[in-house]
């Protein structure tokens, strides 16, 4: 499809090669600039749009300019790295950014060109402020499974190179040799024509719009990645910077131009992306975000069945909920887990419900299409929507994941705790050996109630099972014969042995 096509199909005509340099307002003409001659043109305009897109963000570190530094802004930039690879050039490759596109593109590089990978991120996590730690976990090493190196808490501060060709990153712990460095340290609205027009714009330069997508300039429109947009969690405007809202906010804007009213809300920021075989999705705010928003946050964690626990092809999949103790609102959701619809479809009709304000009891009675093969009687969502109303309801009490793990790191943190695992004596007993049962008691959960006699008085009781229904289970029984100091871990074995430990027995 080229400019004859557009043309000709639709009645458009389309300017390739050219540069918009300065809208006048006041006249309502655009000027342009052809970007092979230099010449330069004034095109009038009844009402204007502005799709600048986006722009990669370039780190202020030396090297930036030395070749075999590339963003990804364009498929020429895509292109250019595959003909690199394609002639044998690229035995190693950096990625600084663990967002969503610097992991996409570390997947492509070690899973379709079988190239040494590393990842260099800033923050103590990937996808930062998109999930929250154990998602986030979980996502780490499954990648370094899959021989992707992946350095979180360090930020690049040089790329390195000989004869103006890139060999390496450094960063504050070490040197990373590298034949292609990716800069994926996320992006930024490409608004400097907006700006000069005199546009109101928010303080990170994305143009301000209505729900019409109308600028401060009744006569001018914007969206894209170019634009900020009305939170439909905490009602303030976020930059969500993601194709599938550029395209509905196009819509609006076009039937806007053509007289026919139309409103674009807003968005609650859902996102997927596939790591080799398992996928990852999140929608709503982050419990980091919350927090930060004011909200009083908390989480349930889930780690159950994606369908019939008794079908062949059934996996474990691990959900996040987000949601606000004092109103019960529901703010966001994660999951993780493996490739297919057992993900993508809770956290789609999360989304939509999120979107509506919607509370944990909302989700509990959320109805769910339900047969074996694609899910459980109670699914996914309605299952972890339960753990969020006993939460609040005060019948469960956990410690965090991240808590639990800090303990096993040293138990002088927390010298009262002793682990109550009430699994199968084949799983606890290599932790009772390795741990010692003045760490790790051993009970199976069926015995419980025969020998509840055994459990210390003195002792903050960490209840452990693999997902953490049956833990809950035990410690409702436990109040009920007035033994309280317990404590269920969130999400149980199945999110530890995904999140990866060096404290697991052999």
């Amino acid at each position: 499809r080229n400019e004859e096509f557009f043309k000709d199909a639709k009645g458009i005509i389309v300017k390739t090669g050219t540069r918009a340099v300065a809208i006048d307002r006041q006249n309502k003409t655009v000027k342009v600039e052809d970007v092979a001659s230099g010449n330069e043109e004034v095109i009038p305009y009844d009402i204007l749009m502005i799709a600048t897109g986006s722009k990669p963000f370039i780190l202020p570190i030396p090297g930036v300019d030395l070749d075999g530094v590339f963003t990804i802004a364009d498929l020429h930039k895509a292109i250019e790295i595959k003909d690199r690879i394609a002639k044998g050039k690229v035995d190693t490759a950096v990625v600084i950014g663990g967002g969503a596109i610097g992991l996409e593109m570390a997947e492509a590089f070690k899973d379709l060109w079988g190239v040494k990978t590393s990842v260099v991120e800033f923050m103590p996590q990937v996808l930062p402020r998109i999930v929250d730690f154990p998602m986030a976990s979980m996502l780490t090493k499954h990648m370094r499974d899959n021989d992707v190196d992946i350095f979180l808490g360090e930020g690049a501060t040089e790329i390195i190179g000989e004869n103006g060709k890139v060999t390496g990153l450094r960063t504050a712990k070490r040197t990373i040799d590298a034949d292609i460095v990716i800069m994926a340290a996320g992006v930024r609205p490409r608004s400097e024509i907006a700006v000069d027009a005199g546009l109101q714009t928010s303080p990170m330069g994305a143009i301000v719009v209505n729900e019409r997508m109308q600028t401060s300039d009744p006569f001018i429109y914007a969206a894209g990645d170019c634009v900020e947009v009305v939170n439909l969690v905490s009602g303030k405007k976020f930059y969500a910077p993601l194709g599938s809202l550029a395209n509905k906010e196009g819509r609006v804007v076009g039937d806007n131009m053509a007289g026919i009213p139309s409103t674009f809300k807003g968005a609650v920021g859902s996102f997927i992306m596939k790591a080799f075989d398992v996928c990852i999705g999140a929608t709503g705010l982050s419990r980091d975000v919350a927090l930060a928003e004011g909200y009083d946050a908390d989480v349930a964690l889930t780690a159950p069945s994606d369908r019939a626990h008794f079908f062949p092809t059934e996996s474990i999949v691990c959900f996040q909920m987000v949601f606000d103790r004092r109103t019960r609102k529901v703010l966001g959701l994660q999951g993780f887990g493996p490739m297919g619809d057992g993900i993508s479809a809770r956290i789609d009709a999360a989304a939509a419900y999120i979107s509506m304000g919607a509370s944990i009891d909302d989700f509990g009675t959320l109805e769910m299409a339900y047969a074996p093969p694609f899910s459980a009687a109670i699914d996914s969502i309605n299952a972890i929507a339960y753990v969020a109303d006993n939460l609040c309801d005060g019948r469960l009490r956990k410690t965090s994941l991240g808590s639990f793990l800090s303990w096993m790191d040293d138990f002088s943190t927390q010298p009262d705790w002793l682990a109550l695992d009430i699994r199968h004596p084949l799983e606890a007993g290599p932790f009772v050996e390795k741990f010692g049962t003045a760490k790790w008691l051993a009970i199976p959960y069926n015995e419980i109630r025969a020998h509840h006699e055994q459990l210390p008085k003195d002792k903050k009781l960490i209840i452990l099972c693999d997902a953490g229904t049956r833990s809950f289970e035990i410690q409702s029984f436990l109040d009920s014969i007035g033994i309280s100091n317990t404590k269920v871990l969130s999400g149980g074995f199945n999110m530890i042995r995904r999140i990866g430990v060096d404290w697991y027995p052999e």
